[in-house]
C-alpha cells in the first residue's frame, strides 16, 4: 500500500497516537506517497466535471493537505485559488509545490469549522478525503461555513465513492478500521477523528439541505458503474440559493 518512499510502521503508530493536526504535521513529507493522498484519477475527473460548468473567478479548497485538490481548482478558477487547513505542516508542503502561471494561489492556516474569509468570498469550493476527520454533529456548522463563504449561486463540490457492499474485503476492512479508531479514542488522549463509515450520502444530502444548499448528484463516468447499475463514483455539486 506504502512506497518505499512512504512513512515506515513505526511512524504511522506515533502519528496515530497523537492528535489529528499533529499528526498530520509528522505526515506531512510523506503524505503524498501514501494511499491516503486522493488518487489522480479522481482529481482529474472532478477537474473535467466543473469544467464543464465553469469557468469560475475564486476557489477555496476546504481541508487543502498538501495542495491536490488546489491544483484542481487552479484549472478551472481564473481570478484565485485558496488552500486552507490546520496543519501547519500540511501547508509548508503544499507552498513547495511548484504550479504554473495561472490564478494566484494562497494557503491559509485555519479551521474549517470557523472559517476566517468574508461572507460571499468565493464561487466554488470542494474537498477532497477530508469529511472522515469530521463528526457528524459537526457536519451543520461546517456546510453552514461554506455556505456563508460563497456567493449567491455559487457551488460546493466534493467526490463520493458509492458504500462497498457488505459481502466486499473493502466492507469489512473499512468497518474494522472505524471499530479500531472508536477503541483507540475510548482509550488515549488526544482522539484522533478519522472514521471512514460516518459520511453517508443521505445524511450528507440533508445536511446540506438544512445548511441552504439545492443539491445534486453528478456521475463521473470515468469510474463506471457496479453491477446493479449505479455509478461507482459520484461528484456532490451543492449550490447556494
Amino acid at each position: 500500500m506504502f512506497s518505499p518512499e512512504g512513512p515506515s510502521l513505526r511512524e504511522l503508530a506515533v502519528q496515530a497516537l497523537s492528535s489529528v493536526e499533529h499528526g498530520y504535521d509528522l505526515l506531512a513529507p510523506k503524505f503524498d506517497r501514501t494511499p491516503f493522498r486522493t488518487p489522480g484519477a479522481v482529481l482529474d475527473a472532478v477537474a473535467s466535471a466543473l469544467a464543464r460548468t465553469g469557468p469560475f473567478d475564486a476557489g477555496l479548497d476546504l481541508c487543502c493537505g498538501t495542495g491536490a485538490g488546489a491544483d484542481v481548482l487552479a484549472r478551472v478558477c481564473r481570478r484565485s485559488v485558496t488552500g486552507i487547513d490546520f496543519s501547519g505542516g500540511m501547508l509548508a508542503v503544499a507552498r513547495q509545490g511548484v504550479r504554473s502561471a495561472g490564478p494566484t494561489v494562497s494557503w491559509v492556516r485555519g479551521d474549517a469549522r470557523a472559517l476566517p474569509f468574508a461572507p460571499g468570498a468565493f464561487d466554488l469550493a470542494v474537498s477532497f478525503g477530508a469529511f472522515g476527520h469530521f463528526l457528524p454533529g459537526e457536519l451543520p456548522g461546517l456546510f453552514a461555513q461554506v455556505h456563508t463563504v460563497l456567493r449567491p449561486g455559487g457551488r460546493f463540490a466534493f467526490p463520493l465513492l458509492a458504500p462497498p457492499r457488505s459481502t466486499s474485503p473493502a466492507f469489512w476492512m473499512l468497518l474494522g478500521f472505524d471499530a479500531a479508531m472508536r477503541v483507540r479514542n475510548a482509550l488515549w488522549r488526544p482522539p484522533f477523528v478519522m472514521y471512514y463509515r460516518t459520511f453517508r450520502l443521505g445524511d450528507v444530502r440533508r445536511e446540506l439541505e438544512w445548511a441552504g444548499f439545492r443539491v445534486g448528484l453528478q456521475e463521473l463516468p470515468e469510474f463506471g458503474r457496479r453491477s446493479d447499475g449505479s455509478p461507482r463514483v459520484r461528484m456532490v455539486v451543492a449550490v447556494r440559493s
